[in-house]
């Protein structure tokens, strides 16, 4: 039985993609006081919101993944929004989380935080030594803040507070909306799309070119509760699977799974977004014994049979 298993915890974002996986991993520890504040009932970007989830909930533990996101496209529609919100949500969340007396808050925050040029595979200590992409940077920054925070507070109050470096996330029940799904659920629903419709081919944005590192999501919620329970410093950690591959090579690879045995054809007028990105993952199974279980190969399988039957594909 996990320590956890006594504590109240509080899990924003508890209902969307990742947090139902996270809800999932303590119930299985047996936590039985977990809280899940919905965004109609508690709008975290307000601090009178924030202060009363709080004081309803009475958290021992908070493990904070509510956040506005988004791929390429959303971020370049949304950048003063996602900036705002998630600086907003974050930092009013671990500082009445420091004034109510929490024992530990979990920060989640994004691979979009690392420099646009970061040496691979990126290293923690890396973090710092350049801008973010462009594109994504005013979340990426955001979302980096709460590291400082973090640090600070600890610092100066000696308060528990940690901070995850997720890599990009997919698997069953992910965002499909194109307006604001990642690179994975779009080129899904592009190709489920094209075989519906009869069409030929699918336009993807940008050259191909860039690489990406995926995680599944099931993967990711009990990298972040091992975390939850056995890291407590202040250093960012990765999670991740260590995989690289290139959107050229995802773009095909998902065409075939698929069954969508076509043309892809690049706009290249769109852009790439990140050159590069893989994670070093060792520090995270070093800290809290933490590895990647899912092949990419089963959890691109899995995920696409889920969007084929909720479409009503065969």
């Amino acid at each position: 039985m996990s320590w956890l298993s006594t504590k109240r915890i509080v899990v924003t974002g508890g209902a969307g993609f990742l947090g139902q996986h996270v809800v999932k991993k303590l119930e299985e520890r047996g936590c039985k006081q977990i809280f899940v504040p919905r965004s109609k009932d508690y709008d975290l970007v307000e601090m009178e919101a924030v202060k009363r989830l709080y004081k309803d909930a009475k958290p021992d533990i908070v493990i904070h993944l509510a956040a506005r996101v988004g791929g390429i496209g959303a971020n370049l529609k949304n950048p003063g929004k996602f900036f705002y919100e998630n600086l907003m949500m974050g930092i009013q969340m671990m500082e009445q989380g420091r004034v109510f007396g929490l024992e530990k808050f979990v920060a989640i925050g994004t691979i979009c935080a690392y420099p646009k040029f970061t040496p691979v595979p990126f290293i923690e200590d890396d973090l710092w030594n350049g801008y973010p992409e462009e594109t994504n940077a005013p979340y990426g920054l955001a979302k980096k803040m709460l590291l400082v925070q973090a640090q600070a507070y600890r610092e100066q109050y000696g308060f528990d507070a940690i901070y995850l470096l997720p890599v990009n996330l997919y698997g069953p029940g992910d965002n499909f909306d194109p307006d604001y799904s990642h690179v994975i659920p779009a080129l899904i629903k592009k190709c489920i799309d094209a075989i519906e419709e009869g069409s030929d081919e699918i336009v993807v944005w940008g050259t191909g070119k860039p690489t990406r590192e995926f995680l599944y999501v099931e993967d990711a919620a009990e990298g972040i509760v091992l975390a939850t329970e056995r890291y407590d410093k202040a250093d960012p950690v990765n999670l991740g699977s260590g995989l690289e591959i290139s959107v050229e090579q995802l773009a095909k690879l998902i065409a075939d799974v698929s069954g969508f045995n076509r043309r892809v054809i690049w706009d290249t007028s769109k852009p790439d977004g990140q050159p590069k990105r893989c994670l070093d993952v060792s520090k995270a199974r070093k800290e809290f014994g933490f590895q990647a279980t899912t092949s990419f190969e089963e959890g691109l399988s899995k995920t696409i049979k889920w969007y084929k039957e909720v479409r009503g594909v065969k």
